[in-house]
């Protein structure tokens, strides 16, 4: 198991937030995306700088895993919810539990903020990622239609 401290980037300033970029431009590339060093930067300081999502990082002591998350209102208990967006680890630093690391601090951040529930979403082939979810307390939810719309 490695070390690794995870932190909730919060300003433009924040001495993980290269780092953070790095990592999500690496994590956009495994799913396709070209190279976008400058405007991943962009668009991940113009989140963290707006609040519309919660960027952590974990470190050990480099950069080796981010997660993003949405913070999005639940009118019926009316809390919040949490929503997983991203979750992406080195491959260097897989399978030492730093993805394990993030979750429990996530988790930990929600409960704390009086979350509801805190929910992801995965692709079926996943498989690792579906066993590393379950061990953490995620159900797999056979009643939901998830449905999206591309604008």
């Amino acid at each position: 198991m490695t070390e690794a401290a995870v932190t909730r980037l919060v300003r433009a300033g924040d001495p993980l937030l290269d780092g953070a970029a790095t990592l999500f431009d690496e994590y956009r590339q495994h799913y396709g995306a070209n190279p976008a060093p400058e405007p991943v930067t962009t668009w991940l300081t113009d989140l963290v700088l707006s609040g519309r999502a919660r960027i952590y990082v974990a470190a050990t002591p480099e950069p080796a895993g981010i997660c993003s998350v949405a913070v999005a209102p639940a009118a019926l208990t009316l809390r919040t919810v949490w929503l997983i967006r991203d979750l992406y680890v080195t491959p260097g630093a897989r399978r030492r539990g730093v993805a394990q690391t993030l979750l429990t601090a996530v988790t930990e951040d929600a409960r704390a903020a009086g979350a509801h529930r805190l929910s992801l979403r995965t692709e079926t082939s996943n498989t690792r990622a579906i066993d590393l979810y379950a061990k953490n307390g995620f159900d797999v939810l056979t009643d939901v239609a998830v449905m999206e719309r591309v604008l």
